[in-house]
């Protein structure tokens, strides 16, 4: 006989405040999970309503230009740009 059948079927399993107990976890200011679905659309009207793109935009005025070149050649196609 194995000893995994030689143990009981019914036992009590912990519950879950016991393991919170045992927990280091950190407090934090902001909220643990992204739910980025729900709060994208409240930052976009930040973004537009306080005209974020205008100014970002209005201060690259006369910079030279900045290309993010996304790896190397390939043999079958441009840059990825």
């Amino acid at each position: 006989m194995s000893e995994k059948s030689a143990a009981p079927k019914n036992e009590a399993k912990p519950e879950a405040s016991a393991y919170r107990a045992t927990l280091n976890m950190p407090d934090t200011p902001f909220p643990m999970r992204g739910d980025l679905p729900k709060r994208e659309p409240a930052w976009v009207n930040d973004w537009n309503g306080g005209g974020l793109y205008k100014r970002l935009r209005d201060a690259r005025q006369g910079a030279p230009l900045f290309v993010l070149h996304d790896g190397p050649p390939y043999a079958n196609g441009k840059l990825h740009i």
